[in-house]
């Protein structure tokens, strides 16, 4: 059997690279493709570039509820075996599709792939590869070790396990793979380069670190009842990143570490686990450290 994958790019405001991104799907050369542009009614050149292309791809431009919206939007409109997203940021290297679509069909049972990808700049010149992690779903809580742009899944998931979260402005994907693996879904990591995720100081992931890893909390303890310690560290990281706190000044940077994380326990999960406490307790004997050796200097 020939599976069809659809691919959704929901957009807004990337007029920049979303060029890229398309032909980085057309390139794929893949007759089973159907793929959509669902941008949000974007005010730069975006519809320009879409224009473009004529009849080429498909893509609708109109106001929405953001990111997630956009994606079931798309999902809605096509009719894929295999379902993609690709953010209008992103693009996909050459023979991406073809080598997911031949694992789904060499593996009927196959639920979901990822495969690996790699961070890349505004010049699509790599800066190091995604730190992608083997599948398991009790580490899945710890960290999230897929990169979206290099997920695929079957249809089914969607009409079994419901949409993507339309509440979530950050962590939509994340909450879904969380979702997913609670369900018990198959799932496969087909070890190959299969996108390229775009950092630049205009990505959510960057420029609002803060609100990203609060609504990953906010999502973690409405989900499993707790946050585990591993978010509430990274949520410590980003606000004394966000407040410019250098990490060379180790003392002042521990010190601050270690009471954010205090207080990110109390403010999730209503008390401090022993683990987090004995570790916010060493960060502060680093500090005391530290603080003796500038006075002794």
């Amino acid at each position: 059997m020939t599976l069809s994958i659809s691919v959704i790019t929901p957009s807004y405001n990337q007029a920049a690279f979303i060029g890229r991104t398309i032909d980085s799907v057309l390139a794929q050369n893949v007759a089973e493709l159907d793929y959509t542009v669902v941008d949000g009614g974007s005010d730069d050149d975006t519809v320009r570039v879409l224009e473009r292309y004529g009849g080429g791809i498909r893509w609708v431009s109109e106001p929405d509820r953001g990111q997630a919206d956009a994606v079931n939007k798309g999902i809605r409109w096509t009719r894929g075996d295999i379902i993609g997203w690709l953010n209008s940021d992103d693009i996909y290297y050459p023979g991406a599709v073809r080598a997911v679509l031949e694992h789904f069909e060499a593996d009927p049972e196959c639920d979901l792939v990822f495969g690996d990808a790699n961070h890349i700049d505004e010049n699509d010149e790599i800066l190091e590869p995604y730190p992608t992690q083997p599948w398991s779903s009790d580490r899945l809580k710890e960290v999230c070790g897929l990169c979206q742009p290099g997920v695929f899944f079957r249809r089914r998931l969607v009409q079994q396990h419901g949409d993507l979260d339309e509440s979530l402005q950050y962590c939509m994907d994340y909450e879904y793979w969380l979702r997913l693996a609670d369900k018990g879904v198959r799932v496969h990591h087909l070890r190959r380069v299969l996108a390229g995720s775009r950092l630049h100081a205009a990505t959510k992931t960057l420029g609002s670190r803060v609100k990203v890893h609060r609504e990953i909390n906010d999502m973690m303890r409405r989900r499993f009842g707790r946050v585990p310690d591993r978010w509430l560290y990274n949520y410590a990281h980003s606000v004394l990143d966000d407040r410019g706190v250098p990490r060379s000044k180790t003392g002042r940077f521990a010190l601050g570490l270690s009471v954010l994380s205090c207080y990110a326990s109390l403010r999730w999960n209503r008390r401090i686990s022993r683990a987090l406490l004995g570790t916010a307790s060493r960060w502060v004997w680093q500090h005391s450290v530290h603080a003796l050796k500038e006075a002794w200097s």
